[in-house]
């Protein structure tokens, strides 16, 4: 039996409680009301670097939050020691996480049922008109990744989107981290050592050897990644 690894991405939302905590809360609360069921099944990071050990209200937040739904998953800038985290149940700790920018809330209001107009996508390509170096790692979560040169052995390309090298791919190419399966990955010329698309993994030692250094495309299907020739 073979054991196969995949990983997969999550966009975590980061919390920064200020004092005094029965405001920030009471705030909360309205952005929840304004935004109904935006934290519904969201992980959750809470950055204490805004609050001290002594801020009152601190020993029940993590149950505060509890109760109005919200998965928090874990803590950041604060000190397990602290008496007033005493009684919390603390997360693993999680290391590597890189910030990908604000997040707007949605707002929910009477005239939520109307039919929007001329909906505008916000997903932002990443043009880049240069060769990636060996050694190199690219994220852009949201939206593709085009690449108008070749990416060296030991680099690396992650994409909210897909990814589109026009030249050599010979690094990692991975599509599809925000949990994009129709993501797909092409390549001049294909030579990747890895491909991945919403977090599951092929290695070149998979991808048909007739297809080395040809026009390729990479995509999901059935919960495989296939690579056929670009005609």
């Amino acid at each position: 039996m073979r054991i196969r690894a995949r990983g997969r991405s999550f966009l975590a939302l980061v919390l920064s409680p200020e004092a005094p905590l029965v405001s920030w809360l009471e705030g909360l609360d309205n952005q929840i009301a304004r935004s109904v069921g935006f934290f519904s099944g969201r992980p959750v990071i809470l950055d204490l670097g805004l609050v001290g050990q002594d801020t009152e209200g601190l020993d029940t937040l993590q149950a505060d939050l509890k109760e109005r739904g919200i998965h928090m998953i874990g803590v950041e800038s604060a000190d397990q020691n602290w008496t007033a985290l005493a009684e919390w149940d603390w997360p693993a700790p999680l290391e590597g996480g890189r910030a990908s920018g604000a997040v707007a809330f949605p707002e929910s209001s009477d005239e939520a049922s109307a039919p929007a107009e001329n909906p505008v996508s916000h997903a932002e390509n990443l043009i880049l008109d240069r060769a990636i170096r060996s050694g190199q790692s690219i994220m852009h979560l949201d939206g593709d990744i085009v690449v108008i040169g070749s990416v060296a052995s030991g680099a690396e390309l992650i994409a909210g989107g897909s990814i589109h090298v026009y030249g050599a791919l010979r690094g990692r190419a991975i599509a599809g981290a925000g949990g994009q399966p129709n993501a797909r990955i092409f390549a001049a010329r294909m030579q990747a050592e890895l491909l991945a698309i919403d977090g599951f993994y092929m290695i070149a030692e998979e991808i048909d050897a007739s297809l080395h250094d040809q026009s390729a495309q990479a995509m999901l299907s059935e919960d495989r990644i296939t690579v056929t020739k670009i005609a």
